[in-house]
């Protein structure tokens, strides 16, 4: 008896110990049901831009407990800042059925939302959430999106100071602007009612496809003492190294509303730290994986801003970037 009696407490401690040592991922699969996470990501995977915001996200979930292979499974869908794209992936990523997904823009918010009221969605630099129609109201989204806006209009008086500071002769921009959506809309008409207020002139230039944006820029051209303002979109992602050249080619001073536009050869930019926003989605995605509703979660603004300037460019284009302004500079390019 004696001898059962120790080999029954010599299985007991060897299978505790087993117990122990079993890798989580596997007591996951066995006791625990694994989470699901559809990303629709703006850009290509190789992007630089994307691969830090695809890291920062990644590193979010991390923090809040969450490893992609043990306790979630996340489905990526890159290049979704083409319009028909985005459809496919947002029917591709509801079809999986995810506990939530993140989305980025305006441009893959709008056809998830077409094709699911239930899934909850994430959303990270859309500007106008509510004029678009994705929330009730920001501190009450009331539906199954929520997340972060990336700007407010008021930001297209902050560019046209940045112009007129970095180039004091423009007397006329072209505001480069996505007409089919409610923020290509809107900053339109802040830019357009406050240009006069800084000696300013402004014209719009759409960006439905390559060929128009170089027709209207080229045809802006022609006319001196111009510069151009870039406002947020898709197609301004999809198409940055058309406009960032066409700036160059025509010697146009331009500001951009993200700094990977001065990566690529642009003047000036200001606007939003997107990677603290993909960080700080992984935070909303946690929550709503542990039971929260977007409902119930408030649309949240920017907490960061970057000031990034290219003084290759400036000094290409002719320019001296001010003292003042280059202190401010969170990044600066020589």
């Amino acid at each position: 008896m004696a001898i059962n009696a120790s080999r029954r407490q010599f299985t007991f401690m060897l299978g505790s110990a087993a117990a122990v040592a079993w890798p989580l991922g596997a007591r996951a699969q066995l006791g625990e049901r694994i989470r699901r996470v559809g990303a629709m990501m703006l850009l290509a995977e190789n992007d630089p831009e994307q691969k830090a915001w695809t890291e920062a996200f990644r590193q979010g979930m991390l923090e809040a407990g969450w490893t992609d292979g043990r306790n979630v499974q996340i489905d990526y869908r890159w290049g979704a800042s083409e319009s028909a794209r985005a459809r496919r992936y947002a029917t591709e990523l509801v079809a999986l059925g995810p506990d939530v997904i993140l989305a980025p823009g305006s441009v893959s918010v709008g056809p998830l939302l077409q094709a699911t009221r239930d899934i909850p969605i994430v959303f990270v630099h859309v500007p106008d959430p509510v004029g678009a129609g994705f929330v009730e109201s920001l501190s009450r989204p009331g539906g199954n999106a929520t997340g972060f806006t990336s700007f407010e209009y008021g930001l297209g008086g902050k560019w046209l100071e940045l112009l007129k500071e970095i180039a004091p002769r423009v007397t006329r921009v072209a505001i480069i602007r996505d007409p089919t959506i409610t923020t290509g809309i809107g900053l339109w008409g802040a830019i357009q009612a406050l240009a006069p207020s800084v000696g300013m002139e402004s014209v719009p230039v759409n960006v439905r496809n390559p060929a128009e944006i170089e027709r209207a820029v080229a045809a802006f051209a022609r006319s001196s003492d111009g510069g151009l303002i870039i406002t947020g979109s898709a197609q301004a992602i999809r198409y940055r190294d058309l406009i960032v050249g066409l700036a160059t080619r025509y010697k146009l001073p331009a500001v951009y509303y993200e700094h990977v536009f001065v990566h690529d050869g642009g003047l000036i930019a200001y606007g939003p730290d997107l990677v603290d926003q993909y960080r700080r989605s992984a935070g909303y995605v946690s929550r709503i994986l542990k039971g929260e509703k977007p409902a119930d979660l408030p649309v949240q603004a920017p907490t960061k801003y970057e000031l990034a300037v290219n003084l290759k460019t400036a000094k290409a284009l002719g320019l001296d970037v001010p003292a003042t302004l280059l202190a401010r500079a969170t990044e600066v390019i020589e």
